[in-house]
């Protein structure tokens, strides 16, 4: 993508703000590292007026792309090395590449094909934890092993695996540093904390919702979310959204209680 392509890709941004946040993040960030960015993100265009966009790095998210400009990415992603863990975006999109990515990419460790996309746009509907507050830098030692043991639990392998330990420690410490890693922590053990991974000037993204297996089942999801909700409604964006297996189903009735309803249908590829 060219500097000059900027325009049309933020006017694509803006047609589902919700669904393409993560881009929206990226373009943010994008000050900081322009270069790397650019090269990450490749456009289809047609008489020059860009139609459908594709982020690839860590990893691979289609942006209005129907089917013309899915032939058109799959045939460039032929001649890229696979670089991303996973390939996510909205379901028929996503599904639509990976058809067409399948005999370069090879199989995939899991394909979660169905992901409801939530958002809550207004104050949650229960009341939030007094408790749950921002992490502090002091705490990334206390906060580590319950980040990778959601990870692990969510994804299906470690993110520390493979010598991957100084990034994720890195990447967990900056959302700490940033405002956007919160928590709940009773007589030194965290039994409640989320992270809030993507953030554009209209929304912001949840991710990482976890408690402890021992702590389930006693209320600390459902005030805890609505905590976040509030915090990230007051800080960082006016509508907070987030995107769950549709198989979680404890997830989605703690979600439904604290106000989110939703917005549309990811799928997520993973390698």
């Amino acid at each position: 993508m060219r500097r000059s392509d900027l325009p049309q890709v933020q006017n694509l941004i803006k047609k589902d703000p919700i669904s393409h946040a993560f881009l929206a993040n990226r373009l943010t960030e994008m000050q900081y590292e322009p270069f790397n960015t650019l090269n990450e993100i490749y456009v289809y265009e047609v008489d020059s007026i860009i139609e459908s966009a594709l982020y690839h790095g860590a990893n691979t998210v289609p942006i209005e792309t129907n089917s013309q400009s899915q032939v058109a990415f799959a045939e460039t992603l032929h001649d890229v090395q696979r670089r991303s863990a996973s390939l996510v975006g909205p379901v028929s999109e996503v599904l639509g590449l990976w058809k067409l990515l399948k005999p370069r990419w090879g199989i995939a460790r899991d394909i979660r094909a169905n992901q409801p996309v939530l958002n809550i746009d207004q104050a949650p509907l229960l009341a939030p934890d007094p408790l749950v507050r921002r992490a502090f830098a002091r705490e990334i030692d206390l906060l580590l092993p319950a980040c990778v043991s959601m990870f692990t639990e969510e994804v299906g392998i470690s993110p520390v695996s493979g010598g991957g330990l100084n990034a994720y420690r890195m990447r967990i410490a900056e959302l700490i540093s940033s405002g956007r890693s919160l928590v709940r922590i009773d007589r030194g053990e965290v039994v409640f904390k989320a992270e809030i991974g993507v953030v554009s000037d209209s929304v912001c993204q949840v991710q990482g919702v976890w408690v402890p297996p021992q702590y389930r089942g006693r209320g600390y999801a459902k005030a805890g979310m609505a905590a976040v909700v509030n915090y990230a409604r007051l800080n960082l964006a006016p509508n907070v959204s987030l995107y769950v297996n549709d198989y979680n189903e404890r997830a989605r009735a703690i979600y439904k209680k604290v106000g989110f309803v939703q917005h549309s249908t990811f799928a997520t590829v993973l390698f």
